[in-house]
């Protein structure tokens, strides 16, 4: 039996690519959708003096990360998943996800980028799980952020356009019920 645990956990920890239970889990509503911005020009981090209300001065979705993230609001859309609320943090890579996969965002500086700003971390997590403590009950909450900053609040690192599914537990600790990857 407890092998059996143990590879129901693995399996959940692995993202699937058109895993129909995660879709099911969306399409129920009410849950928590952390997910990672879309591919972006090559490189990690920001170019050195970025600002944030200067996308130039940032990394940006490459022409490939466009494509991704029109794949993942499709994907949403053919799923017929709830979306109540859309945040994102201010980076403009997660900015654009967001605008291009659900037609927009609200920006929220909880979800900002954890990579270069780790002393943020207790603050941004205190932020998230209060963010994430009433997940609305008409569809769903996604939030759009950063590898870094899905790592620090689930311990997942994800792929790009990666989708991570959950709530916060009653002790405050997020639970993930699925992943997708966004399909090809």
């Amino acid at each position: 039996m407890r092998i059996l645990l143990l590879l129901a956990a693995l399996l959940l920890a692995l993202p699937a690519a058109a895993d129909p239970a995660a879709w099911a889990l969306l399409r129920e509503g009410g849950k928590v959708v952390l997910i990672r911005h879309a591919v972006t020009d090559p490189g990690v981090g920001d170019p050195p003096g970025f600002r944030l209300d200067t996308c130039s001065t940032q990394r940006n979705l490459s022409p490939a990360g466009h494509k991704q993230a029109e794949r993942l609001g499709a994907a949403f859309r053919a799923q017929r998943v709830p979306v109540a609320r859309v945040l994102a943090s201010p980076w403009c890579r997660c900015v654009d996800t967001a605008r291009i996969a659900f037609g927009g965002s609200t920006p929220e500086p909880a979800l900002g980028n954890l990579f270069t700003h780790s002393q943020n971390t207790a603050q941004q997590q205190a932020a998230f799980k209060v963010l994430a403590s009433t997940p609305p009950r008409d569809g769903n909450l996604i939030l759009v952020t950063h590898g870094a900053t899905i790592a620090a609040f689930t311990g997942i690192n994800p792929s790009t356009a990666e989708v991570v599914i959950g709530n916060l537990d009653k002790d405050g600790r997020f639970v993930v019920a699925g992943r997708i990857t966004v399909p090809d």
